[in-house]
């Protein structure tokens, strides 16, 4: 039956299972005050607030409020303020001036990952970016939150040389604040995010509450009886519209016009599928981001001459942007900032989860 556990199942599978919850309703509360860092265009922020539909589905506004907001990258402070009516502290994070943070019970961020994703260097803790979460330790430290959410790749949990991996000293970094630290690997496709995409969400509950956290449960794909959302079913109705729709960031300027190479093996000279979840949206694809599905020519699948690449909105739909959320600079710095987001519907799901932990 829809949303049991079969027989064949793992125990390990089940504790997972037993260790969710459902983020349908959540309890009456206070509204949590939110300082979020290393925000980008904001596809966390967007989720942590809530109020926003997307696929045909409304995800009711959650009772969190941004009140501060940080990252260094000045085209996406930019995306930020357009749709979020409110100016982000723009500027590096090594810079940041403790004593202009309001009060909050939420510290969230995703600090950056290309250090630790498989498909980077891998200088991981090695690199200084690679140690750009210490600066949300020092955020946490100084706030004092009931609680924190951060993001990553999940290429955090490769092992060194020395056998441990970057998550294992970030999460022990964590502790020693005084939080109850755990992880979990979420594929923003077990949401309703028609994109495979592989997070490590790391969550700190201050250690006075005595709570651990309890993560969203998963609505598509595994147990639940419902199949992923394909990229088709995502963004299919913008195929051949390309500047005869209203709908923004979709136009002959809004997609990029690199090259594909037949024959070779290389990034995003390939096409996404109709019938799955698109692959990964990664910010490093830039002019590189995969083709369309319908660009295909069905008496040769392997004649790139009529391949299109993805718009900016196709992108943004794949990570699971509304259409109303506008991305107001180049097509170039969208698909980073796109690719640079947490899934707003994965967020949303995560801030519930957190909202009912600590009210429960």
């Amino acid at each position: 039956m829809e949303g049991q556990l079969s027989f064949f199942e793992t125990k390990s599978q089940v504790k997972k299972y037993s260790k969710t919850v459902s983020v349908d309703r959540i309890p009456v509360g206070k509204k949590l005050k939110v300082i979020s860092l290393f925000s980008g265009c904001g596809g966390m922020d967007l989720g942590f607030r809530g109020g926003f539909s997307v696929f045909g589905r409304n995800f009711d506004r959650n009772p969190f409020e941004i009140v501060f907001a940080n990252d260094i990258v000045k085209k996406a402070c930019d995306t930020y303020t357009y749709n979020f009516h409110s100016k982000p502290c723009c500027g590096d994070i090594r810079d940041l001036d403790y004593t202009l943070l309001p009060k909050a019970d939420i510290v969230i961020g995703g600090f950056p990952c290309q250090d630790f994703s498989l498909a980077g260097k891998r200088k991981g803790l090695a690199s200084e970016r690679g140690r750009l979460y210490l600066e949300m330790k020092k955020v946490i430290a100084y706030s004092n939150p009931v609680a924190f959410v951060a993001e990553n790749v999940d290429g955090i949990r490769r092992n060194t040389a020395d056998c441990n991996s970057a998550l294992d000293v970030i999460l022990d970094d964590f502790r020693k604040l005084g939080y109850r630290v755990e992880y979990r690997a979420l594929n923003a496709a077990d949401f309703g995010v028609p994109q495979n995409r592989i997070r490590i969400i790391i969550v700190g509950i201050r250690d006075d509450l005595c709570k651990s956290m309890k993560y969203p449960r998963e609505t598509f794909g595994g147990v639940t009886g419902n199949s992923w959302m394909t990229a088709k079913e995502a963004i299919d109705d913008l195929w051949n519209v390309i500047d005869k729709t209203t709908i923004k960031n979709h136009t002959s300027k809004d997609y990029s016009k690199a090259k594909f190479y037949p024959g070779k093996n290389m990034q995003g000279n390939c096409q996404i599928k109709a019938d799955k979840p698109s692959p990964t949206i990664r910010s490093e694809h830039h002019g590189n981001i995969e083709a369309h599905y319908r660009t295909n020519n069905p008496n040769n699948p392997l004649d790139m001459t009529g391949w299109r690449r993805l718009s900016v909105r196709e992108c943004a739909r794949l990570q699971s942007f509304p259409d109303s959320f506008e991305f107001p600079v180049s097509a170039s710095d969208a698909y980073k900032q796109i690719g640079n987001a947490v899934p707003p519907i994965l967020a949303w799901n995560i801030a519930r989860a957190l909202y009912i932990t600590l009210n429960s």
